[in-house]
């Protein structure tokens, strides 16, 4: 982490109107972050987010803000559960992860892999409005010369993530060549999400060799299982907080039918710690997971950020430094913002729980 300084403030529960209370029933602390990113990410350069206690531990809600309320308040229910919830028994102490190269030149994405505390498998972020293709090529051979250099060929893996920028057409074209970009270490695991809707990944799916990978069809559609009934993707792509927390996410991916992958969506270490005790709970041989994000952030909300040692994050409860609290107030319009957001989240959740409790 750098030297930047994040804002981290106490909201007072009491403060809160009486529906916000009741559906936040068993959270008995409740903090807001304002942390800088120390790199661009999908137009994002801040994250901020809230964080829960209750009897379960800690647990965060960090919807992007092109989140409606009504979307975002899954997020908020999903922190909820995790607080507050039955906790159950960790299968290890420790899950793989992939280090995630944003869209970086080649030279800075070599170093990264180098740099990753020893990830054997690297995500790498293309198909940026900024940039052309043959940018996105040399990347992901520089991503498998730093895997080859580092883990060995036989070990590298290499997955790209498209955000669903493509069409088909031109998924067709771009898939292959990246295919062969990575071919030092066998050639992609897979591609993320390349089209935006099921019918065009069922269509490109049906069309390449490369495995196909869904997120935003899961983690953004009103029906998650649309994506295995059309035989779209091989992999589903679970991010807890987006899905609801992890008991709800699970079940949707178990219910895909298809091998699953716990990523983060860019949160503090207590978010990420939720994440990684999701992915501790999948049966059988886990694939790396998209965990190890924190590096991204200038700065956090504890003392010791959550980061790989030789490619596994560790399964254990991460807790905000309280010595952070307030020390650094989060700025007063973003307070407030964010407390119009959490009043309309939770207006959301009584009205769809019928007046009873989240």
């Amino acid at each position: 982490m750098s030297e930047s300084h994040g804002e981290l403030t106490r909201i007072d529960m009491a403060s809160l109107p009486s529906h916000v209370r009741r559906v936040l029933d068993g959270v008995d602390d409740l903090l807001l972050h304002h942390l800088p990113m120390n790199v661009r990410f999908r137009r994002v350069t801040s994250r901020e987010g809230l964080l829960l206690h209750g009897p379960s531990g800690w647990a965060e809600a960090a919807p992007f803000w092109d989140y409606d309320p009504v979307e975002s308040s899954t997020w908020l229910a999903g922190a909820h559960s995790v607080a507050t919830g039955p906790r159950r028994t960790s299968l290890r102490d420790r899950v793989p992860v992939n280090v995630t190269i944003p869209v970086v030149c080649a030279s800075d994405a070599y170093q990264r892999v180098i740099s990753s505390g020893g990830c054997a498998t690297a995500k790498v972020k293309v198909a940026d409005p900024n940039t052309e293709l043959s940018e996105d090529i040399a990347r992901v051979e520089a991503v498998a010369q730093a895997l080859v250099d580092t883990v060995g060929a036989e070990h590298g893996r290499i997955r790209v993530d498209v955000n669903a920028a493509w069409d088909v057409d031109y998924a067709r074209k771009a898939v292959p060549q990246l295919d062969r970009a990575a071919m030092q270490v066998g050639g992609l695991e897979y591609a993320e999400q390349p089209c935006a809707s099921v019918e065009d990944l069922a269509t490109l799916r049906r069309s390449i060799d490369v495995p196909i990978a869904a997120d935003e069809s899961i983690r953004r559609a009103e029906d998650p299982q649309a994506v295995a009934r059309a035989q779209a993707a091989d992999v589903a792509i679970i991010k807890i907080a987006p899905l609801g927390g992890i008991e709800r996410a699970l079940q949707i991916g178990e219910q895909t039918g298809l091998d699953l992958v716990v990523s983060s969506a860019l949160e503090s270490s207590v978010g990420l710690g939720v994440g990684v005790r999701a992915a501790s709970l999948l049966p059988g041989t886990v694939r790396a997971c998209g965990l190890a994000t924190s590096h991204f952030l200038a700065c956090d909300v504890v003392s010791q950020s959550l980061l790989p040692v030789d490619g596994f994050l560790p399964v254990r409860d991460v807790e905000p430094d309280q010595s952070l609290v307030d020390a650094r107030p989060v700025d007063a319009e973003i307070r407030d913002r964010w407390l119009h957001r959490l009043d309309l989240m939770c207006a959301h959740l009584e009205s769809v729980a019928g007046g009873h409790h989240a």
